[in-house]
C-alpha cells in the first residue's frame, strides 16, 4: 500500500457571490471530484479554537501531531530547515522581508507586502547578509532562507517579548498599533527600524524598483518559538515517510520527524511552482521504497492573502491536474491511499487564517464508499462525518 498526503494550503473558503461558490466549488479539479464520489468525505477541525490557526499549527495537527503536545512556535521548525542546530536557550523568530510604506516615522509607515514582490532567494541573501553584518552580535544572529523567509536566532533569549503578529495578517494596515512589544522585545523592535534605514537604499532594492518591483526595506519578526523534539514518523505510525514543499516550514517538519525531504527545482511556494517536479518526486520517493509521501502546495494560501480570486480557483485545478492526475494515472492498477485536504481556511474576503474546520477525503483503490458529487466544503459539511480532534486524522488515514 502507497500512502499519499495531498495538503493543499489555505485551500478552503468561503462562499463568495461574485464566483457563484468557493474556489473549491466552482474551481474544475475533475480527478479530485471523480475520487470523492467513492471515498469518505468530511470536515476536520485541525485548529483548536485556543490556538492561532498558523500552518504550523495546521500541518503538525494533519500530520498527527498534537500541537498541545509538539507545537512550541513557527521558527523552530524553519530554522531546522535552513540547518541551524538551535541550542535549548536559543530563542528563533521568522524575520520576513517586507515592504513598508515611506512615511518619515517607522510606527506611521504601512505593510504594503508581507513578501516583498516575492523577493528571490538570491537578492533576499544579499539583503540579509547585509542585516546580519550591521546588526548582527554574539547575542543576534541572521540565517537566510527562501525567497522573503528567514530566521534570527537570540541566544539566551525569552518568550515573553510582547506581541509581534505576523505581517501577512496586517497587510494595508498601518503598523502603530501592532507594535506591542514589552521591554524584553524592543531590541527586536529597534532592529526592525534600523533595518528600514539599511535596506531603503541597498542596491538590491534600487534595482528592484527600477524594474517595477516592490523594494524589501524591512525586516519584520514573528512567529518565536524554542526547539522541541519531534517523535520521528517512522517510529510513531511504521512508516517510511518523504516531504515535499517548497516553504521551510514543512522542510522543518519532515527534518525534525525524520523523513527524507525532497527538494524540487523550481518549487517556489506560489502559483507558478512547479506542479509537475512535485509529482515526480513524490513518484521517485515511492517508487524508491518509501511508504508515505507528504505533498504540501502553498499556492492556494498565498493567492488567499493576495486577494487573487482567479489564480486561487486556478491554483486548485492546476494541483488536481498536475499532481493528483499524474499520481493517479502513474499507479493506476496499485493499491494506494489519499488524503487530500487544506491545512486550514484562508478565505480570500479576510486575507487570512481562521481556525474553521477544513474538508477532507481519504480515497482507497480497494474500496468503493457512496461519496459526494463535488468534493468542496458545503458537500463535506453535508456528509455528516466530523473530526473533532485533527491529530487523529493520520491515524485514521494510515489504519488498514
Amino acid at each position: 500500500m502507497k500512502y499519499i498526503v495531498l495538503l493543499c494550503d489555505g485551500m478552503a473558503d468561503l462562499p463568495r457571490e461574485d464566483i457563484d461558490g468557493t474556489p473549491m466549488s466552482v474551481a474544475a479539479k475533475p480527478n479530485m471530484d471523480r475520487l470523492a464520489k467513492v471515498s469518505r468525505v468530511g470536515l476536520v477541525k485541525t485548529v483548536d479554537d485556543n490556538l492561532k490557526p498558523g500552518s504550523d499549527v495546521a500541518n503538525l495537527s494533519v500530520l498527527g501531531y498534537d500541537p498541545a503536545v509538539y507545537y512550541s512556535g513557527r521558527s523552530p521548525l524553519e530554522a531546522g530547515s535552513i540547518g541551524i542546530d538551535m541550542k535549548p536557550t536559543d530563542v528563533s523568530f521568522r524575520t520576513n522581508l517586507v515592504t513598508l510604506s515611506d512615511e518619515e516615522n517607522y510606527e506611521d509607515k504601512t505593510i504594503l507586502d508581507y513578501c516583498a514582490d516575492d523577493i528571490s532567494t538570491a537578492e533576499a541573501a544579499e539583503l540579509i547578509k547585509y542585516i546580519d553584518e550591521k546588526l548582527g552580535t554574539d547575542e543576534f544572529k541572521f540565517y537566510s532562507g527562501v525567497s522573503y523567509r528567514h530566521c534570527l536566532i537570540w541566544d539566551h533569549g525569552t518568550l515573553d517579548i510582547g506581541t509581534f503578529i505576523p505581517p501577512h495578517d496586517i497587510t494595508g494596515k498601518p503598523i502603530k498599533g501592532y507594535l506591542g512589544a514589552n521591554e524584553n522585545g524592543k531590541p527586536l523592535i529597534d532592529m526592525m527600524k534600523k533595518s528600514y534605514d539599511l535596506l531603503k537604499d541597498h542596491p538590491v532594492n534600487k534595482k528592484r524598483i527600477e524594474r517595477g518591483l516592490r523594494p524589501a526595506n524591512s525586516i519584520w519578526f514573528w512567529g518565536e518559538g524554542v526547539r522541541k523534539n519531534l517523535a520521528p514518523f517512522a517510529e510513531k505510525y511504521g512508516k517510511s515517510g518523504a516531504m515535499i514543499s517548497a516553504v521551510d516550514l514543512l522542510k522543518g517538519i519532515g527534518k525534525f520527524t525524520g523523513m527524507e525531504v525532497m527538494n524540487v527545482e523550481g518549487a517556489t511556494g506560489y502559483i507558478d511552482t512547479n506542479f509537475d517536479g512535485k509529482a515526480q518526486a513524490a513518484i521517485d520517493a515511492l517508487r524508491g521504497g518509501k511508504d508515505f509521501v507528504y505533498i504540501h502546495v502553498e499556492a492556494p494560501d498565498e493567492c488567499g492573502h493576495r486577494f487573487e480570486i482567479s489564480n486561487k480557483i486556478k491554483s486548485i485545478s492546476l494541483i488536481d491536474e498536475k499532481i493528483l492526475g499524474r499520481l493517479l494515472k502513474e499507479f493506476e492498477n496499485e493499491d494506494i491511499k489519499i488524503l487530500i485536504c487544506p491545512d486550514h481556511p484562508t478565505p480570500l474576503e479576510l486575507k487570512t487564517h481562521t481556525n474553521a474546520p477544513v474538508p477532507f477525503m481519504i480515497y482507497d483503490s480497494r474500496k468503493q464508499l457512496d461519496g459526494v458529487d463535488c468534493f468542496c466544503e458545503r458537500t463535506a459539511a453535508e456528509t455528516g462525518e466530523y473530526i473533532a480532534k485533527g491529530c487523529t486524522l493520520m491515524e485514521s488515514f494510515l489504519a488498514d
